[in-house]
């Protein structure tokens, strides 16, 4: 009988899981929901795409699971957590790698989760929660001036966060969450910490758990944290901010979290995101996220040594104690390529080809993850923002940041006047390449 394992995802973080499941001798073939053109590079292994529908098509992905008879499905996107697949599947006899809904609250409403870490003396900034705009610009007004961090409730694919350096950027920061409709109804005004983030991962079955990894993501879209937050635009790791201190942090922070999630009747089951900042030598949460960030798992996903499937089954089927993950702990880093215009608009973009993209796939000691591009008659064009991330390892940051820019060198998206509209920033792992320099 086949193993055959459904991925619910679309994107690179989508692809880094294919790849990953692909590895195993035990897996036969991988499912993708809803997928993209790219997942197939890596592996020889089929990889079925259903682009036609959406990760939260979940009647049509039981279905789906049942006619394929499928092994095990790793939901990895937090629209799918939030609609319920992982439920609707486990109540039909299907072996889950993801958290319930009930468990992923922590991500998709981010007042629960503020509440929640102050019911369990978890550090996290100062907040105050709305969803009455008039309220909210009456308490900024009463306040100093001062920076704070104005961030929609609900799910914003990474783009709900405005950081707003003075009273009048925060009044129209509060105008500004109509714009992520219901997500934005209830948001939170919270202090701004000024100190270097980070992304930590975890693995639980809801009974134990083991801390994994770290990286550092850059959310802005251009070099120097300038610009608009995105949904990621590279990461490197591991970050060299976390010192043993810091360490000894994250791990209790990770033990406490999903000791409340058990006391609240909510064990927690999949891998859990938390995304921190160090500020004078002290861990603040600035958010839990139900699944790993993206394009952190592209980064964290290749250090893993076990074979991933057995991983994740051994947590879908609650035996999770008798696994031990091993990570090779090497340098990595992720350069995302994006649509010029992201995370605007880059309409203009759209549909154009992506030159020098059959190079890039042959590049030696570099690992393409697509997202959104679709191939054409063996062309590859630019179909959405983020379009692929390009994976080099070193021994360290400074050797293979080299190799990821190095092959990025090559591919190119022709605008008028031979203008270049593929855009990435030039300054991944900025921090820690300073920090080896010196």
């Amino acid at each position: 009988m086949k193993n055959i394992v459904a991925v619910i995802d679309a994107g690179g973080r989508g692809s880094a899981l294919v790849d990953a499941y692909a590895k195993s001798d035990k897996v036969d073939e991988i499912i993708a929901i809803p997928g993209n053109d790219l997942m197939q590079i890596n592996t020889k292994k089929k990889v079925r795409i259903f682009p036609h529908l959406k990760t939260t098509s979940k009647i049509e992905i039981l279905k789906i699971c049942k006619e394929y008879k499928v092994a095990l499905v790793d939901i990895a996107q937090e629209n799918a957590i939030l609609a319920g697949v992982s439920d609707l599947l486990r109540k039909n006899n299907f072996k889950v790698f993801g958290p319930s809904r009930k468990a992923g609250q922590i991500e998709w409403d981010k007042s629960y989760a503020r509440e929640f870490m102050l019911k369990y003396n978890l550090p996290a900034p100062k907040f105050w929660v709305f969803s009455n705009h008039s309220r909210a610009e009456k308490f900024l007004k009463s306040k100093p001036e001062q920076p704070f961090v104005i961030k929609a409730s609900g799910l914003a694919e990474g783009k709900g966060v405005i950081i707003a350096q003075n009273i009048a950027q925060a009044l129209n920061a509060v105008s500004e969450m109509a714009r992520f409709g219901s997500s934005g109804e209830t948001f939170l005004i919270e202090e701004f910490l000024e100190g270097e983030e980070f992304s930590s991962y975890a693995i639980s079955d809801g009974k134990t758990f083991q801390y994994i990894a770290s990286a550092q993501d850059h959310k802005r879209v251009f070099d120097g944290d300038k610009g608009l937050n995105t949904g990621g635009m590279g990461c490197s790791t591991p970050p060299l901010v976390i010192n043993s201190n810091i360490q000894n942090q994250i791990s209790d922070i990770f033990n406490r979290t999903f000791e409340g999630l058990k006391k609240e009747n909510r064990p927690y089951s999949g891998i859990l995101y938390l995304g921190g900042i160090v500020a004078k030598n002290k861990v603040n949460i600035i958010e839990f996220n139900a699944r790993w960030g993206d394009p952190e798992v592209e980064c964290i996903l290749p250090g893993i040594k076990n074979d991933w499937f057995d991983v994740a089954l051994s947590i879908a089927q609650d035996q999770f104690d008798k696994t031990k993950v091993n990570y090779n702990g090497k340098a990595r880093i992720v350069v995302a390529a994006a649509s010029k215009g992201y995370p605007g608009d880059y309409s203009n973009v759209k549909g154009k080809v992506i030159n020098g993209f059959d190079n890039l796939i042959k590049t030696p000691g570099i690992k393409l993850y697509g997202a959104g591009v679709k191939e054409v008659g063996g062309r590859y064009l630019a179909n959405g923002g983020r379009l692929f991330y390009v994976v080099a390892e070193g021994k360290n940051v400074i050797g293979a940041r080299k190799k990821a820019y190095e092959a990025l060198e090559k591919v190119f998206i022709s605008g008028e006047n031979g203008e270049n509209l593929l855009h990435y920033r030039k300054d991944i792992g900025y921090r820690d390449v300073a920090r080896l320099s010196k």
